[in-house]
């Protein structure tokens, strides 16, 4: 899963992403409004962290833009304005979270859990397809109780498959999922990881199947072409 950070502060803004990208999720950060008004246009995000207090584009007003372009991104808010006002404005406009400055960090990622699970419409914190169970908090794999290693490109590919059940998954949604901006991820890429996650999962009786030209579902062992 992809997460946008916006924040001016660069100290806080890098920390964010390195709690963020060791929990597995693929992160890139801007530090004004217009760069992420930019980002948040051209890129596909799952959710965003977003800082009122910014430069060359509010906060708030980037959320209005955001909102008025009928985009699905989770918005969590964080910011140092705390007034009552200000909170009935940010989620009058459309986010999903508000979290005012200073905070927890065990809070924020735990808020972020819940709005990624209802972006995928899971009630709980753990997806199945088979046999094998995949828990989102703490990003681990299992089959019939039993941990499985998976690296961790790997892991966010089977993933992204298992939240997407019965549906094809192109390679591009693949790409975005997995990748920041700073990350240089071809399509090769992905199908040398959808490769090894295809002989890891066979042993189990599941498969990776690619839909010619347009991506990879995940199946059953014999229950496809």
């Amino acid at each position: 899963m992809r997460i946008l950070v916006v924040e001016d502060n660069l100290t806080l803004a890098e920390g964010l992403c390195a709690v963020l990208k060791g929990n597995g999720y693929a992160v890139d950060a801007v530090h004004d409004g217009l760069s992420a008004e930019a980002a948040l246009r051209t890129q596909s995000y799952d959710l965003a962290v977003l800082d009122l207090n910014l430069p060359e584009m509010d906060g708030l007003e980037l959320l209005r833009t955001l909102r008025a372009r009928q985009s699905n991104t989770a918005v969590i808010i964080l910011t140092a304005r705390g007034a009552l006002d200000d909170r009935v404005k940010g989620l009058d406009l459309g986010a999903d979270d508000y979290l005012t400055k200073p905070f927890d960090v065990s809070e924020l990622e735990a808020r972020i859990r819940v709005l990624l699970r209802r972006q995928a419409g899971l009630r709980g914190s753990q997806v199945s397809f088979g046999p094998v169970l995949l828990d989102l908090n703490t990003r681990t794999a299992s089959f019939e109780g039993k941990p499985l290693d998976i690296p961790a490109r790997e892991l966010s590919v089977l993933e992204t498959l298992m939240l997407k059940a019965g549906k094809v998954v192109a390679k591009e949604a693949i790409i975005q999922s997995l990748s920041a901006f700073d990350d240089d991820l071809s399509t090769n890429a992905v199908e040398q990881y959808a490769s090894r996650l295809r002989k890891r999962l066979a042993p189990l009786g599941l498969t990776v199947r690619t839909a010619r030209g347009l991506g990879y579902y995940l199946d059953k062992v014999g229950a496809g072409g």
